[in-house]
């Protein structure tokens, strides 16, 4: 099979630059989709996700929801996060991986920012038009250069951004469609050092890179009730990001270099097949009185499909592989929120979220530190005029400790990766949120 590097024409720049703009993933939910992108469901914990629409995020919530909307609303959604996610190098660790413990890999020491923008167009009172733009799939991971783990990961890179052209009509005046196309736009960077074994000549690299499209379908029904109760359900199909790459080794010792070539290993083109995962959520929001509402969720996500892989070389004096699959499993979420009309122009937010991990509580791959997660949010809206409003939203995500247990086939001085056994302990993340909406 031969596979084609694919260069960065005009547009994928723009696209790479976007990502890195809009993402909004610290690594959430119970896996690599967050429902934070800097809108009012930070502040609700993803409450009534695709039954709320009240703005035009619901563009990537529910798109159904547009048909809830008058005239052309746009919002612009920002956030900023902080994660604590650090490796403490346990006493099963092979001495010879030293005792650096990576610092925290997410984003840019724990900091990274993101959000969104949404439109929705009225084209008649039962159809509408609406546009997307968010990033809220995948995770920034970059561990320091020789940490314990290195020889099985520095740079676990990826990173999502959907345009998502939307549509939606009421086909009746308790039930609304809608429908939109996911066109993701990825980027993929994976480095892991290598075992020379002789110390004078330090590690060596290999390094995969790519970047590429996949396209998917998100569709949406929203059920009025009555004037105050609806309920949402949503699917959004796998989406596949076929990023491939030519294995870039560097820095090898000349022993070793030979018998990768021999092996048929050097100069190996691979194909790292990532599937973003179906998800399916069903979502209700009731107006119980003039200050109190109720909002609800629950979803599930098909992580056993997802086909990330552990890059490396477990032993260099015997190479046989330089990937292996990671094995995940299905994720559960449920979540409970409200929202308390304070005064005439102030709105506020609570929620609280549950996420099942996609990962065994002591199998946890360095690579993906990310387990079950707690959120708890809480936000407000300030009403400015009858068509423009502003809100700004935290939220705190409590992952607990997660366990690493990586065992080598052979040890560090004869050319294994070593035994990587640690925990992350007390992970979590802090999201601070600001949007703005209007009409026109």
């Amino acid at each position: 099979m031969i596979i084609r590097r694919v260069s960065r024409t005009g547009a994928q720049r723009v696209a790479a630059a976007l990502a890195l703009c809009a993402s909004a993933l610290p690594a959430g939910a119970g896996g690599l989709i967050a429902y934070e992108v800097g809108t009012a469901d930070v502040g609700l914990a993803s409450a009534g996700y695709g039954a709320r629409a009240q703005d035009a995020s619901t563009v990537l919530t529910n798109p159904a929801g547009m048909t809830r909307l008058d005239g052309r609303q746009v919002l612009l959604a920002g956030q900023v996060f902080w994660a604590n996610t650090k490796f403490s190098i346990g006493s099963g660790t092979s001495p010879g991986l030293g005792t650096e413990d990576g610092g925290r890999p997410i984003g840019s020491n724990g900091w990274f920012v993101g959000g969104g923008g949404f439109l929705s167009y009225s084209v008649s009172p039962d159809l509408k038009l609406g546009f997307g733009l968010t990033g809220n799939f995948g995770a920034p991971l970059e561990y320091d250069n020789d940490w314990a783990g290195r020889y099985y990961v520095q740079t676990g890179t990826l990173l999502g951004i959907s345009f998502l052209p939307s549509i939606a009509y009421k086909v009746t005046d308790k039930l609304s469609l809608g429908a939109s196309l996911n066109a993701m736009y990825g980027i993929y960077d994976n480095k892991v050092a290598i075992n020379n074994v002789a110390p004078r000549f330090g590690d060596g690299r290999l390094k995969l890179d790519d970047e590429t499209w996949g396209w998917g379908a998100n569709l949406g029904l929203l059920y009025e009730i009555d004037e105050g109760t609806r309920l949402g359900l949503t699917w959004n199909s796998q989406v596949d990001l076929d990023f491939k790459s030519r294995a870039k080794f560097s820095n090898l010792a000349p022993g070793l270099e030979t018998v990768l070539g021999n092996r048929g290993l050097l100069n190996s083109k691979i194909k790292v097949g990532i599937k973003v995962p179906q998800q399916v959520m069903g979502s209700v929001f009731t107006q119980v009185n003039d200050r109190w509402a109720v909002l609800g969720s629950v979803g599930w996500q098909d992580w056993s499909e997802f086909g990330q892989v552990q890059l490396g070389i477990d032993d260099t004096s015997d190479p046989r592989s330089i990937k292996t699959d990671l094995d995940l499993k299905d994720t559960w979420h449920v979540a409970l929120g409200a929202q308390y009309r304070l005064s005439d122009p102030w709105l506020l937010n609570f929620g609280v979220a549950y996420d099942s991990s996609f990962q065994g509580s002591s199998d946890v791959s360095p690579l993906l530190p990310i387990g079950k997660a707690w959120r708890f949010g809480v936000g407000g809206e300030q009403q400015l005029s009858r068509t423009a409003y502003w809100g700004i939203a935290a939220e705190y995500q409590y992952g607990g400790t997660l366990d690493t247990n990586l065992q080598s086939t052979a040890p560090v001085a004869l050319g294994g990766r070593g035994n990587l056994e640690g925990s992350y302990d007390n992970t979590g993340i802090i999201f601070l949120a600001g949007y703005y909406n209007w009409q026109f």
